[in-house]
């Protein structure tokens, strides 16, 4: 574990060395590369601002209007005849939007439950079985400006589902009740 610890605390710093050795080697203008850089970051970091405000305010909407609940109190009688706590309903519909907002879902039921328990564990799964989707989509593609998306939102959501599929089978099988 210490030797872990070492190198994670030396990764980073012995990068920038390199590169920085790399650079006087090859004798490239390091500082003037660096500032160029880190212009392309910013111009990028506000061409995403519109993309992600637009993320966040509808994830916003869609929990604070209750819409959420009010679908998960509909799937309810589905859930619980299929065996699939109810709890952990808005997971497995925040997920692919939200990362973070999963995680602080995530942590909610871990807080509530136990981590040991069924739902902590299937949470636990599920949030590394399944993926951000429409975060990744709305970033990226932003980022490099595809319009476009084809394909892409189908196939990202259809492997959040079997992500989350997969998760409930997995850890029913694994932690049965």
């Amino acid at each position: 574990m210490n030797t872990i610890t070492l190198i994670s605390a030396w990764i980073i710093p012995s990068m920038v060395m390199i590169v920085l050795i790399t650079a006087t080697v090859k004798k490239l203008p390091t500082y003037e590369l660096f500032v160029e850089g880190g212009k392309e970051g910013v111009k990028t970091a506000i061409s995403l601002l519109p993309f992600l405000l637009g993320m966040i305010v509808s994830i916003a909407i869609f929990r604070s209007s209750g819409a959420l609940d009010a679908f998960i109190t509909l799937l309810e009688p589905v859930l619980s005849f299929l065996g699939i706590p109810s709890e952990i309903a808005p997971l497995a519909f925040t997920r692919p939007i939200s990362g973070t907002a999963a995680l602080a879902i995530t942590a909610e039921l871990i807080k509530i439950y136990g981590p040991d328990s069924f739902i902590g564990r299937l949470a636990s799964t599920m949030q590394g079985s399944t993926d951000t989707t429409f975060y990744i989509i709305t970033v990226y593609f932003g980022a490099v400006g595809i319009h476009k998306m084809g394909d892409a939102l189908k196939v990202g959501l259809i492997a959040d589902f079997i992500g989350i599929i997969t998760s409930i089978i997995v850890v029913s099988i694994v932690f049965s009740q």
